[in-house]
Formats: C-alpha cells, sequence, structure tokens
C-alpha cells in the first residue's frame, strides 16, 4: 500500500483495507509519510514519503531507492492517490522483478488555476498523473466521475471501487439518543438543547466550503444549534469562528454555529442530530454521509462528485456553493416533522443496501488476484 500525507477518509479506507487483508493471512507493507502513520497507528510502515528538493533533498533520494527496491519484493503494488500513484509507478517501473500496479483514485484533481503559470502546473500534474494510469493494470475510482477521469487521463482499466465506512454496521443498529442521554451530552459540549441539531462533520479545509455553510445559518430563519465536528487548517478556522461569531439574527432567537473539534463520538453526534449537512465543493462517497444515513439522520448534501449517485432519492441536494439552498432545505425539512423522518426512514434503507468493509476486502482479493491476465 503506497499513501501519501492523510488524515482522514483515505487513510480510514486504507487502515480498514489492511486490517482486513491481514486478516485473510496476506502480508501488507504499508509505505507512507511519518505523519499518516502516526495518526492512523501505524508501527510497522515504512515511513518513506519522497522528499523534494531543499536540504532534505539527499534524504528524498535514498527514500526513493527504498520505495523502489521494496517494490520488487512483492506481489502487488497498490497506491492511493494521484501523489500516491506517480511514487508507485516510477517504483514498479524500476522494480524487478515487476509487480501488478493498482491505482484507487479517491479525489478529483485540483481545479485549474486561473494565471498562466497555475495553469502551466496544472498541465504538468496531470501528465504526470496521466503517465502514472497508463503504467496501471487496474485503476479505480471511488466514484463515477473519478473513473470517468481515469479513463480520460487514458487508464487502460477502469471501474469503481466503493468505499465503505466500517462505522455503518454500528450506526444501522443504533437509535437516537433519547432526551436523558441526548441532553447532558450536547451541555457537555456548550451546545443549547432546546433547538434542533443541525450537524456537520468536516475537516477544516477549503474543499468542504463551510463559508457556505456559515452562510446558509445566518439565512436560516428556523432557530437551530449548527455544530461542526471536526479539526483542520487552524487558521481558516480562526477566520471561520470569528465570522459565525458575527451570526446575530435579528431578534436573537436565530440559529447559534458552534465548532467542537476533533471527537472520537462522531456516531453520537451523529444519533444527537436532527438534520446533516455537508456543503463540499466536491466528494466522491463520503464516510460521514454514510454514516448520517445509516444512523436514520437526514441529510442535506451539495450535488457533485459522487454525492448525488450515493444519497439518490434519500437526502436532499442542492448547488454547491449555493447557502440560500442549504437554508432553505434545512428550514423545511427542520419544520416539516414527518418529511425528515421519512427522509431518514429512506436513507437508513438505502444504507442497509450497501456493501460491508469485509465484502469489499473481499472484492479487492480477487481484484488482485484474477487482474493477472493480460498484465505486464
Amino acid at each position: 500500500m503506497v499513501l501519501g500525507r492523510s488524515a482522514g477518509g483515505v487513510g480510514a479506507h486504507v487502515d480498514t483495507l489492511v486490517t482486513g487483508l491481514r486478516e485473510l493471512g496476506h502480508d501488507v507493507q504499508i509505505v507512507t509519510a511519518d505523519s499518516t502513520a502516526c495518526t492512523f497507528g501505524w508501527p510497522d510502515a515504512h515511513r518513506l514519503w519522497p522528499v523534494h528538493g531543499g536540504a532534505r533533498a539527499p534524504r528524498g533520494l535514498v527514500d526513493w531507492h527504498r520505495v523502489m527496491r521494496l517494490a520488487g519484493t512483492v506481489d502487488v503494488v497498490h497506491a492511493h492517490g494521484h501523489q500516491a500513484a506517480v511514487v508507485a509507478a516510477v517504483a514498479v517501473a524500476r522494480a524487478r522483478p515487476r509487480p501488478r500496479l493498482v491505482v484507487s483514485l479517491h479525489n478529483d484533481l485540483p481545479p485549474v488555476p486561473s494565471t498562466a503559470g497555475g495553469r502551466a502546473r496544472d498541465a504538468v500534474v496531470r501528465r504526470l498523473v496521466g503517465w502514472a494510469l497508463r503504467r496501471a493494470d487496474l485503476v479505480t475510482g471511488a466514484s463515477t466521475d473519478l473513473v470517468e477521469l481515469a479513463r480520460a487521463l487514458g487508464a487502460r482499466r477502469a471501474e469503481p471501487a466503493l468505499v465503505p465506512s466500517p462505522a455503518v454496521g454500528g450506526l444501522l443498529r443504533s437509535e437516537p439518543l433519547g432526551l436523558p442521554e441526548r441532553n447532558p451530552f450536547l451541555v457537555a459540549a456548550g451546545v443549547p438543547t432546546d433547538r434542533p441539531l443541525v450537524l456537520s462533520v468536516s475537516r477544516i479545509a477549503p474543499q468542504k466550503d463551510l463559508p457556505t455553510l456559515l452562510g446558509a445559518a445566518r439565512l436560516s430563519r428556523v432557530p437551530a444549534a449548527w455544530v461542526v465536528v471536526g479539526d483542520g487548517d487552524e487558521r481558516l478556522r480562526t477566520r471561520l469562528e470569528d465570522e459565525a461569531d458575527g451570526i446575530r439574527p435579528p431578534g436573537g432567537d436565530g440559529p447559534v454555529v458552534r465548532f467542537v473539534g476533533a471527537r472520537t463520538d462522531v456516531a453520537t453526534w451523529l444519533r444527537a442530530a436532527d438534520l446533516f449537512v455537508l456543503t463540499s465543493r466536491w466528494e466522491a462517497r463520503a464516510l460521514v454521509v454514510q454514516e448520517a444515513m445509516a444512523a436514520g439522520v437526514p441529510v442535506v448534501v451539495t450535488r457533485t462528485g459522487g454525492l448525488p449517485e450515493l444519497v439518490g432519492d434519500a437526502g436532499s441536494l442542492v448547488a454547491v456553493g449555493d447557502s440560500q439552498a442549504v437554508a432553505e432545505a434545512v428550514d423545511r425539512l427542520l419544520v416539516e416533522p414527518s418529511t425528515r423522518a421519512r427522509q431518514g426512514a429512506a436513507g437508513r434503507a438505502v444504507a442497509a443496501t450497501w456493501s460491508t468493509p469485509d465484502d469489499e476486502t473481499r472484492r479487492w482479493v480477487d481484484r488482485y488476484a484474477t487482474g493477472t491476465s493480460g498484465m505486464t
């Protein structure tokens, strides 16, 4: 497994897949960055993420050599993400004997910058990623648009591969928190208990477009507590919290916005929530949306990436960057308990049909084994 820097869903998916493969008796080696190994508790990981330029260039060259040498000792190299795809493709090209190369795309390529220099850098990135994908024996995408991207960049064989959340099974068996549990839980977090809870679980990062979420909280006409669970860019969080502090609706009876940071009890937050909102600019099959649906929480998400495919008719889809549309969808659900209950039940019913992580691990074993036909 080759993975760069990750603190979120991609790393969590690799962690689940590695655990499942090892439980089935397979030997799995992990090449990643030191920060990723620490985040996911991989003490045996090869912390060889290549370093480029500057004073650490010699170390980077040593790491490249070690990755190439390791690639010659395995049957399959499975890269996760664009950067890892390039690293793995170089390693596999030099490895003897040559292992099979599998690349999984979990995110879209960054948007093309508007400047000439930015466009030139984007062209270089696309050429590098395309070069790596053309050398892969198999490329998978976490959503249909990523499969189409892989094919557009020249992948010889591309297909979807689901990324299930390991928390879905437990949430399907759970029930919403009753008031005796819910109220003390919210009070301990500094969240009002006299109004509905609108929850977002998100990294603090530009891709998540949290300013649109705050804009929706400002425009909402139904009193609610809006809570963001997650950490990330500290400077961005400071700016967002300053903006949230300025939300003072007429009459003082409007929404309250609170950032509670990273939490280990996300499942409990979902069980306490009346509504889940995610305003990302792009997502594949966001793990937290899967979890919200499994918990029976109605979801309002942006119409982007793999979210329409994931949610279907079991949730509310809104345009990217449209705070007004988010506010209207939230207000409608908050004032219509029957619609909220129906949508939550529909989401849970859809979640019950999804493959489990164990199912997907077995599919990956089949992909690794049956992908030998026609491979060089």
